[in-house]
């Protein structure tokens, strides 16, 4: 895929090119930007109006590069207006307009870009659909066709042109057609799973079969893939085997899996028929859309995976993955009110209805509506009191504002509703474990963590917070250590737990060992006050007080907290004291750090709603 996304940096509409710092250096410089095939030296040199139409540029490209479509729709308009031949505002208007589904301005701009580019294949895709939407096969055609120009447009043409012939009724001519089209190896996946889609919407369920069956001999599945050959085998009366293949799936997933997939496996298991997961000629357009749009999007190329899941919403509004792939993009640039309203825009009832809700309580929680957020999960448990996943959203979100009291309320029910627990239920004790351990409810804490590493023994979080507590509190400590070091070797590359042992050998004396661990620790997470004032200390206990004093002076401009800056300070002015007078923290390192860093990890977990995948 890293080569559909090398193809959609030529699509001309990535909102990644310039980073505002630099559009920002652009205001305040203003020599030598081209503007309408204008160049402009100095603002103050020219009439306002054309000061104005440059600050209308500036400010558009300032907000696209902060992903706020919505202004630079606007702003690219405006300016548009004072220059509409210019080819370069027109395009960018066009695409700032199509990101926002101002689809009637979208559409005119589009038809009026195509006067002067006429291979514009973003407009052309979309006049494509529009043309479709309208039942004018043939021009829908003609403009698919016109964009095939680079590698992705090739695809979206083709998978496009397919359907336009089911949509005529020439399911036949439609196979031929993408069985006759050599496309790159990348690409024969989607096409595949478009042309199986397509052979059953057409009613050539036989040739459906084969092609399923020659994607799955290959391993080629995905969720999507895998609900349309499900549906596939259930319509066609093999029940049994549609329950096999989603179970299979399901196995190999991490947690629960998917909830539309369980959700279809309940309904083929309870006797009743499924519809094909793709029913119409005009689905099976917007799920090529959605597919390349999620694929683009997570693959960094936000641009063009907007439009392309906008284009899917053109022609079918309320597909419920396209729009949690979309609001999961707006999460992903921190545009959390967006992404709300993204996800009310899905109808409830879906298998994945309680997902979006706790999505939203994520995201009202980044927006710093915290009680929005407890009211809305409290709503949730209470709607299916059986549910787990309310309740961990619910003490995750409290641990991250260190009300640890209600996050232990929250976990301990979730751990009753569990009953007998198994290893994929270690985090909930882990979770509860450390909010007692904040509390300093230690025997309480430390049976949780115990019980987490029981249960999944391979955990390094567990195995640095119960290893590193036992350290700072002087017990355990061969066995201590060695937690600390297995955390280590399974994640080398996390610089809080490489913190944690050198942090440990510190505490321990060993102050050779603790600057070599925290040297590295410094190196992975080089912007952490905490570790570089850990490292400063080492230096010093080693007898390297310049380099103690650097690594201090370097902390303070990380800007620690209050209370660690004020230590810090102190620690500039007079050294460290001598080590008979070194207090005993009262706090384990990882409570310490865990404030910041990790309160992000914490409240805002990847595993609530597992997006859908394309293909």
């Amino acid at each position: 895929m890293s080569q559909v996304l090398e193809s959609s940096r030529r699509f001309g509409c990535s909102v990644m090119g310039r980073t505002s710092r630099v559009a920002l250096a652009a205001v305040v410089g203003l020599a030598g930007l081209a503007l309408g095939g204008v160049k402009i030296a100095h603002a103050a040199e020219k009439p306002p109006e054309m000061r104005s139409q440059l600050g209308g540029y500036l400010a558009a490209r300032l907000a696209r590069g902060q992903f706020d479509s919505q202004a630079a729709a606007s702003f690219y308009s405006s300016v548009l207006s004072h220059d509409q031949k210019n080819d370069q505002l027109a395009t960018q208007a066009f695409e700032m307009e199509a990101m926002e589904a101002n689809w009637p301005r979208a559409e005119v701009l589009a038809a009026d870009l195509l006067q002067s580019v006429p291979t514009h294949r973003m407009a052309r895709m979309l006049l494509g659909l529009k043309d479709f939407k309208a039942g004018k096969l043939d021009s829908a055609n003609v403009h698919f066709q016109a964009s095939a120009d680079n590698p992705v447009g090739e695809l979206t043409a083709l998978l496009a042109r397919g359907w336009v012939r089911v949509a005529e009724g020439k399911t036949k001519e439609a196979l031929e057609l993408l069985d006759t089209t050599k496309m790159p190896d990348w690409a024969s996946t989607l096409v595949r799973y478009h042309r199986a889609l397509m052979a059953d919407v057409g009613g050539r369920r036989q040739e459906a079969r084969t092609t399923y069956d020659r994607m799955f001999a290959g391993d080629q599945r995905s969720l999507r893939s895998t609900l349309a050959f499900a549906s596939h085998l259930a319509a066609g009366g093999d029940a049994k085997g549609a329950q096999k293949l989603l179970q299979t799936y399901l196995d190999k997933q991490r947690g629960e899996g998917h909830p539309t997939a369980r959700a279809l496996l309940t309904q083929i298991a309870a006797g009743d028929k499924p519809t094909f997961l793709i029913t119409t000629a005009s689905q099976g357009l917007a799920e090529a859309f959605f597919g390349l749009g999620e694929a683009l999007a997570g693959e960094g190329g936000v641009g063009p995976g907007v439009l392309f899941l906008q284009y899917a919403l053109y022609l079918e509004p309320s597909f419920p993955f396209a729009l949690a792939a979309l609001a999961n993009v707006y999460e992903n640039t921190k545009s959390y009110e967006r992404a709300i309203e993204v996800y009310d825009r899905i109808t409830p009832g879906t298998p994945f209805e309680t997902a979006v809700d706790i999505r939203k309580a994520f995201n009202l929680n980044q927006l710093e509506k915290v009680d929005e957020a407890k009211s809305l999960l409290e709503k949730v448990s209470e709607r299916d009191p059986t549910d787990l996943r309310p309740l961990d959203a619910l003490g995750s979100i409290m641990r991250g504002h260190k009300r640890f009291d209600e996050a232990v309320q929250y976990y301990s029910r979730a751990i009753q509703l569990i009953g007998k627990p198994d290893a994929k239920h270690w985090n909930y004790f882990y979770a509860r474990g450390t909010s007692y351990e904040r509390i300093k409810r230690w025997p309480l804490a430390e049976a949780d963590l115990q019980t987490a590493l029981k249960l999944s023994p391979d955990q390094p979080t567990v195995l640095n917070y119960l290893g590193y507590s036992w350290v700072d509190q002087g017990k355990n400590l061969k066995q201590a250590l060695g937690y600390i070091e297995k955390a280590v070797k399974l994640k080398p590359d996390d610089g809080y737990i490489v913190d944690s042992l050198g942090w440990a050998h510190y505490r321990l004396g060993n102050f050779k060992d603790a600057v070599k661990w925290l040297e590295r620790a410094v190196e992975l997470r080089p912007d952490d006050p905490v570790l570089n004032d850990h490292l400063g200390d080492a230096f010093w206990r080693a007898g390297r007080l310049d380099e103690a004093r650097f690594q201090w002076e370097q902390a303070l401009t990380l800007k620690p907290e209050a209370e660690d800056s004020e230590k810090i300070t102190k620690k500039l002015q007079k050294g460290l004291p001598a080590l008979a007078k070194v207090p005993t923290p009262k706090r384990t390192r990882d409570a310490q750090r865990s404030d910041q860093p990790k309160r992000r990890a914490e409240t805002a977990p990847n595993s609530v709603l597992p997006l859908p995948q394309a293909q």
